[in-house]
């Protein structure tokens, strides 16, 4: 609806009050002619600072956010003008950008914090109509109409005067402001004088108390330390009564600006609020972060174990068949140990036996089978003699069964759980085998 581009700041904020004396709309007619310019007359007090972003707008009558302006136009910055005093300022608005029906409007300065300064009384947009006209006639209602004009701008230098008073009464009540937050100050350090007081009057009668356990002779003294106690008391209740008097000052004071500070407070509870949303769904985010991450880490550390027990795993079977095998090879030397020492109980219950002497009638070319026996015999004394199966020692015929079968268990290692034994050359094997057992 503008013929500039840029939108002007706004908010869909409800207004429940503005400052509309800040701005004063001047010579606004009751209805303006379609098809024509329209200019926009107003003064600047002197309590508002224009800045780049104002704007004039016009408000169908009715609005309650400043985002319903039916067009808008950049309110114009001032020449270099003291800020103490008033500014007349004035705004054309085209045709083209116009309303075109029949419907009360108004004009409005909103600032570009988006805070409405100023409003002027409605009017419309309609042509001239015969009710419109005031045609005059006689000099006497002429000179009526004069005086109506007088009556009427003596009422507006008396509005004007009164909004004068009002922001002069609005300066004053910033000023009781001020005193009041003076006063404010001067009550703490009344409130701390007192306590300092109080101090002193405690360490008064604590010293009191001593002088009349010391010595009760300083009754002059005692007395003259009263009177400072009823003096500092008298001190402290003047004190007190100008306390009162102040906080009940401050109290009407407060009830004055109650309502801003309402409205304030209504606003940062908002803020604080959707702050404290915020705050939550982040921490909650970073929560779920924190636990996407540690399940990653736990897949890992599960994967890697995994990886490990199938290692250790193939390393157990693999152990379990070397530790077949050497059960087996066990169990053949364990045969063969009990088949050596059958062998040399054979042969040391024929040394015992009497061998009988060769007759001297015998045959012409000698026993056969004498020859075999001797063999025989030959092949019982080498079986007799004893050897280590691992290490292959040979040991003597009259060696103990328990020393030969101790020097054998030397070469084997046992396994405290399941009592299969290893060659002690294979002592990594055992050891595979007993960290497999752990596994279980």
């Amino acid at each position: 609806m503008d013929e500039n581009s840029d939108e002007p700041p706004t908010s869909a904020v409800l207004l429940d009050s503005c400052h509309f004396s800040q701005v004063v709309f001047n010579n606004v007619e009751k209805f303006y002619v379609p098809g024509g310019d329209v200019i926009c007359h107003y003064t600047l007090t002197q309590n508002i600072v224009p800045r780049g972003k104002d704007w004039v707008g016009i408000f169908r009558v009715g609005w309650k956010t400043t985002r319903e302006y039916y067009t808008f136009m950049w309110a114009p910055l001032p020449s270099d003008i003291p800020s103490d005093t008033a500014v007349q300022q004035q705004i054309q608005f085209k045709a083209y950008y116009l309303p075109k029906d029949d419907e009360y409007y108004q004009f409005c300065y909103v600032d570009q914090d988006c805070v409405v300064r100023g409003a002027s009384v409605p009017f419309q947009f309609r042509a001239e109509s015969e009710d419109d006209i005031l045609v005059v006639t006689t000099q006497g209602e002429a000179e009526e109409i004069e005086l109506q004009n007088k009556t009427l701008r003596e009422e507006n230098e008396q509005l004007k005067a009164s909004c004068a008073a009002l922001q002069k009464q609005t300066v004053d009540l910033q000023e009781e402001l001020k005193k009041t937050e003076e006063l404010q100050k001067s009550l703490e350090s009344l409130r701390s004088n007192t306590e300092k007081l109080e101090l002193e009057l405690n360490s008064l009668k604590k010293e009191n108390n001593h002088l009349k356990e010391v010595d009760g002779c300083r009754e002059a003294e005692l007395r003259r330390l009263k009177e400072q106690i009823q003096n500092v008391t008298s001190n402290k209740e003047h004190l007190e009564t100008k306390l009162k008097t102040a906080l009940d000052h401050v109290d009407r004071l407060q009830s004055q600006v109650l309502n801003y500070e309402k409205e304030v407070e209504n606003l940062s509870h908002t803020d604080r609020d959707k702050t404290e949303q915020l705050e939550s769904l982040k921490e909650e985010n970073r929560q779920l972060r924190e636990t996407k991450q540690q399940n990653c880490n736990l897949m890992k550390e599960l994967e890697e174990q995994r990886r490990l027990w199938q290692i250790l795993q193939a390393k157990k079977s693999a152990a379990d068949e070397k530790n077949q095998k050497l059960r087996e090879e066990n169990d053949e030397l364990l045969r063969r140990l009990s088949q050596a020492r059958q062998v040399s109980s054979f042969s040391a219950s024929q040394a015992q036996a009497p061998k009988p002497a060769p007759e001297a009638g015998g045959l012409l070319f000698g026993n056969p089978y004498s020859a075999a026996g001797a063999n025989l015999e030959a092949g019982a004394a080498d079986a007799s003699l004893r050897r280590c199966p691992i290490c292959n020692e040979v040991f003597p015929e009259d060696i103990e069964t328990s020393q030969y079968e101790a020097h054998v268990q030397s070469h084997l290692l046992e396994c405290p759980l399941c009592r299969e034994t290893f060659e002690d050359s294979n002592k990594q094997v055992f050891e595979d085998h007993i960290f497999c057992h752990r596994l279980e």
